[in-house]
């Protein structure tokens, strides 16, 4: 027996207007927490509910940026509303392709990355009632949208006016940021609904105590971050990319709170620039310690370092790390483009190296912001990590290019600042942090 669903106990008064909306265009921004995909999903899957009711057939496309994001997102967001109004029996869900479908109808979620566009242009649906983008702000333009919009127009379903198209995404940072500009713009468009929220709409205690503190330890860290993230404020990048006091130096490792791993992460420069590597040790409180820095520059060297040096010197420097600390190796991580050092390192000791593949360098900057912002972030003050540090001192956008949509950073001794962007990438899942 199907369970009753209560619209008001589920979805926040704030959110009437997007439930009840009548525009073909939404448009939902807003901070962590406020849980406007949790809304977005329950309304598609009432969507379809209605249509089935009445003995139709009805499909929804739900697309993110990157298809290798579908699982742990929208294909569980979809399952778990479908699961919040008692119909899991009533659906199937397969992951190759992603697709949840209502058996008795053959009304199906379809579920696309839009980096295989061919693959989604070409497939015919039809009977579309609604298609969602999750996370746009990771789409690079507005025009992304259009070229697959336009597909799905052509395959609504008899019985609606319109196909009904979502956007939800936390605002970037970059007030000048495409998706920034453009939502302000459709504000005044007629039929767009642009509709911003955060933790602090919600009325029905979905925010927990335990989500409340740690939005206060971050509103505590970095209050610049917490307007950010769980505001939902463009609050704009300065000059300086990371804010320093978020980083914070230790004398000696705390008595309680015990490294349990270590991860290593690299990034190489052979003949041109320097090669780094960070020890960051991995705590049972979820805290990280840069233990120790490798950093080898060929500046001013008349001989440079050959890969097969850098990997002997390398694993000389992990070698000393594991001995002091004798707790396991997490992961090694390097630059996905690095294949000469990689190889050469598997060629000498048998050791692969993990290719982190890299992300939008801002996306990477984000991740590693969330992990200061929280506080969970340490060095130990030794000579080795001064040059960690000062990197990051030195680390900042480029006036020139700060007030554009694509901000750029000065390139100039980043090589530290690299290797913790690839740590803290490599080891989001393992850190609890939202890539």
């Amino acid at each position: 027996m199907n369970k009753i669903f209560y619209v008001q106990k589920n979805v926040n008064p704030h959110f009437k207007s997007v439930w009840c909306s009548k525009v073909p265009y939404n448009v939902l921004k807003g901070g962590r927490n406020s849980f406007k995909s949790s809304v977005v999903a329950l309304k598609l899957v009432n969507d379809m509910v209605k249509m089935i009711a009445k003995g139709e057939k009805a499909n929804v496309v739900v697309i993110r940026k990157v298809a290798n994001t579908i699982r742990d997102s929208v294909f569980n967001k979809i399952n778990w509303a479908i699961n919040l109004y008692g119909l899991s029996d009533s659906f199937k869900s397969t992951v190759s392709p992603f697709k949840i479908t209502h058996k008795a109808t053959g009304s199906s979620f379809y579920f696309y990355g839009a980096d295989d566009f061919q693959k989604l242009k070409s497939n015919d649906i039809n009977n579309i009632i609604a298609v969602w983008y999750e996370e746009s702000a990771e789409f690079d333009s507005k025009e992304e949208f259009d070229q697959t919009n336009i597909t799905f127009m052509r395959q609504k379903h008899k019985l609606i006016p319109f196909v009904q198209f979502f956007w939800s995404y936390n605002p970037p940072r970059n007030p000048y940021d495409w998706i920034n500009e453009w939502s302000e713009e459709m504000k005044t468009v007629e039929g767009y609904l642009v509709h911003e929220s955060n933790y602090l709409n919600d009325e029905l205690g979905f925010v927990t105590e335990q989500m409340l503190a740690d939005i206060n330890r971050i509103k505590e860290n970095d209050f610049d971050y917490y307007r950010y993230i769980y505001l939902g404020e463009p609050v704009g990048l300065g000059n300086n990319v990371y804010n320093m006091a978020c980083f914070h130096a230790l004398d000696e490792l705390p008595s309680d709170d015990k490294i349990i791993g270590i991860s290593y992460a690299l990034d190489t420069g052979h003949q041109q620039s320097a090669t780094a590597c960070g020890a960051y040790g991995i705590t049972a409180k979820g805290n990280v310690i840069l233990l120790d820095t490798f950093y080898y520059s060929p500046a001013g060297r008349s001989v440079k370092a050959a890969p097969s040096d850098l990997t002997i010197m390398i694993n000389d420097f992990i070698t000393g790390v594991q001995e002091k600390y004798n707790v396991p190796i997490i992961r090694r991580t390097i630059d996905s483009a690095e294949g000469a050092l990689r190889n050469q390192y598997f060629k000498d000791f048998g050791i692969r190296w993990n290719p982190v593949a890299k992300l939008k360098n801002q996306t990477m900057i984000d991740t590693v912001t969330s992990l200061l912002a929280q506080g969970r972030f340490f060095y130990l003050n030794n000579e080795n990590n001064k040059i960690f540090i000062e990197e990051h001192k030195m680390y900042r956008y480029d006036e020139k290019t700060i007030n554009t949509p694509e901000p750029k950073v000065v390139k100039e001794n980043d090589h530290t600042v690299d290797e913790f962007k690839y740590f803290v990438l490599d080891n989001s899942k393992l850190l609890g942090l939202k890539v």
